[in-house]
Formats: structure tokens, C-alpha cells, sequence
């Protein structure tokens, strides 16, 4: 064992796996890259001290479009481009260059996870104050197949540290967790999350990409997530472990909606609703679809190249040299 951490093999701690089901394989977890501190909680670095969340995103994005009316039919947030210094990488190209460095056991992984893979319905968490919570809701999505995940701070006392640019620019605030180490077993590695400074803002986003928004609220007014239609694009929204949806959510969302309850309580804990809601939709769009998955063939090739790219460190330093031997042999063929 101490031979192979020294050679720079990364060895799985006894009983955590990424896989939501079973163990991973000793070919799988004996990939080499770069060790990681195996204590420190992802999601709390993420969250709080992160200069920008947008790191975790390698591929070159989809500019924002935010006229509400100018909406595209179904969102996907890559452009086939990667920059690898002055060069520009396709999504194939990418794939070319870190063929060496992945195993084939971690590329099938990748690939069928990417082809159950959705943009079609996103979570947003609104104002949670406990970081188990934020992590559980995070290693659910992970596991049920769903990219893109929203964060959005709604209480000004639990914010702190403005900083700049995020995956749509302007300021941002983190809020301030509660202490809490409990971890995603790294699901926010291979998510697309955004985080915002209020509902407005991130609701705005979202509509401009063409989701309705769908708040949790017991009320008169509330549908059944049963009687919802999932394979319209949807952004579900999960709000604070006390006070759940703000007002401003509330008012802002397109409908309220609702588990129905059989018995003495009322709610469930907030994660937990995440995970019931997100279960839900996948069924119900395989019912009416077929499938959870609707990404073309060209998204998931671009998606594979993302994932990629997020494998480990080295993987972006990799393709920034496979870019300058690509501007190089450009130069040289006009010598």
C-alpha cells in the first residue's frame, strides 16, 4: 500500500465509494493523479472559499441571453471549444490528448454516466444553513443523472466575503454554513453549479433559458408532483430547513408544488424532499420519454470532454500542451 501512494496512486478510503451502488473497482481506484487531502470537505471549499465556482467548469460556455422572450428550446450550456492557452480544442481533440492519461475503466465510467446525463430539469437550493444538507442534495443529483445544480443565498445574515465572476459574472455573496464536515463524496466535482445572490437573480437566468420554475410550498395552490408533466424543462426549487421557500421565490416561481404527505408531519427534512422530488422526475420522464437522458450526440460528446477535463489536474495542463503543439504544427505548415 505505502508503495503505491508513493508512486502517486490515489487509494479509496475503506467504505467510501462513488458509486451509488457497490464498490469501486481496484482498476478504478488505482488511477493515477495528483493526491487530494481526503479529509477536507469539497462542498465547505466550494461554498466559502472559492474565489470562483466557475473553475470546476473547463469547456467554454453558451453566452447568457437575458431578453425572458429570446428563449432556445431546450438549454445546454457548452460550445465545443476548449482554450488551451491560444489555441481553441475541440471536444474531440480533447478526448485525443487525454486518451493516455485515463483508464479504460474510467472512460466506460464517463460514458455511461454522460449518456444519463440531463440539462432538461435543474435543482436550485434556496437559503440552506446546513452544509449535510447542501452535500446530500448534491450527491442525489449526482446519482439520479441530473448536470446542473443551483445555490442561492436568501438571508443576508448568513452572507459574507463579496467576491467577482461567477458562471454568469457580476458580484456574488457565500453564505456562512453552520459547521458541519459531513461530505458529497465528491458529486460537486462532476456537477455544473452556479451560485447566486438572490432568487430574482437566478429565477431570471433560468426563465432565459426556457425552464418554468417549480417552488415546494404547501398550500391550497400547490399541485402534486404527481400530476406535473417532467418532461418540460423544469427548475425545482428546495428552500430553507426552517422557513422553506422564501416570499420572493414564491412570488416569483411559475407554480407551487407538492409530495402529498400520508402521514402526522407535514415535511420532510429538505434533502430528502430533493432527493423524493428528483427520483420522481426521472420516472416520470422515462415514462413519457422513454428515458431521463435527452442530450444529443453532440452534447455528450462535449459533456465526455468536460468530464475529461475535470478527471484531475494534470488533465488541463495535458491539453494545454496538446494546444501548443497544435499552434505550432499550424505555424509550421505555413513556413
Amino acid at each position: 500500500m505505502l508503495t503505491l501512494r508513493r508512486l502517486g496512486f490515489r487509494l479509496e478510503p475503506a467504505g467510501v465509494s462513488s458509486r451509488p451502488y457497490g464498490a469501486v473497482s481496484l482498476a478504478e481506484s488505482l488511477i493515477p493523479e495528483p493526491a487530494e487531502d481526503s479529509s477536507k470537505d469539497n462542498v465547505e471549499e466550494l461554498l466559502l472559499k472559492r474565489d470562483d465556482v466557475s473553475g470546476f467548469m473547463k469547456m467554454e460556455r453558451r453566452p447568457e441571453v437575458r431578453n425572458e422572450w429570446a428563449r432556445p428550446g431546450r438549454w445546454f450550456p457548452y460550445l465545443d471549444q476548449f482554450r488551451a492557452g491560444s489555441a481553441v480544442l475541440s471536444s474531440d481533440e480533447v478526448l485525443e490528448a487525454l486518451d493516455p492519461l485515463i483508464s479504460e475503466v474510467r472512460k466506460e465510467r464517463f460514458k455511461n454516466v454522460v449518456k444519463n446525463r440531463s440539462y432538461s430539469v435543474c435543482l436550485v437550493v434556496e437559503g440552506l444553513a446546513d452544509l449535510g444538507n447542501v452535500s446530500a442534495t448534491f450527491r442525489s443529483a449526482d446519482a439520479l443523472g441530473f448536470q446542473s445544480v443551483h445555490v442561492v443565498s436568501c438571508n443576508s445574515s448568513k452572507r459574507c466575503n463579496t467576491i467577482r465572476g461567477s458562471t454568469v459574472g457580476g458580484p456574488l455573496r457565500q453564505y456562512l454554513y453552520r459547521e458541519n464536515r459531513l461530505v458529497s463524496v465528491g458529486a460537486e466535482k462532476w456537477l455544473d453549479i452556479e451560485l447566486w445572490d438572490s432568487a430574482r437573480e437566478c429565477f431570471e437566468v433560468l426563465k432565459s433559458r426556457g425552464y418554468r420554475i417549480a417552488t415546494t410550498h404547501v398550500g391550497i395552490d400547490a399541485v402534486s408532483i404527481y400530476d406535473m408533466d417532467w418532461s418540460c424543462p423544469t427548475a425545482i426549487v428546495v428552500g430553507n430547513e426552517g422557513r422553506g421557500i422564501s416570499d420572493e421565490a414564491l412570488e416569483l416561481s411559475d407554480l407551487h408544488c407538492s409530495i402529498p404527505m400520508k402521514g402526522m408531519v407535514d415535511s420532510f427534512n429538505v434533502s430528502v424532499a430533493a432527493g423524493i422530488l428528483m427520483h420522481h422526475a426521472v420516472c416520470d420522464r422515462t415514462s413519457r420519454m422513454g428515458g431521463h437522458c435527452d442530450l444529443t450526440l453532440e452534447e455528450r460528446q462535449i459533456l465526455l470532454a468536460e468530464f475529461s477535463l475535470r478527471h484531475s489536474k494534470s488533465a488541463i495542463d495535458i491539453a494545454n500542451e496538446f494546444g501548443k503543439r497544435k499552434v505550432y504544427t499550424s505555424r509550421q505548415s505555413f513556413d
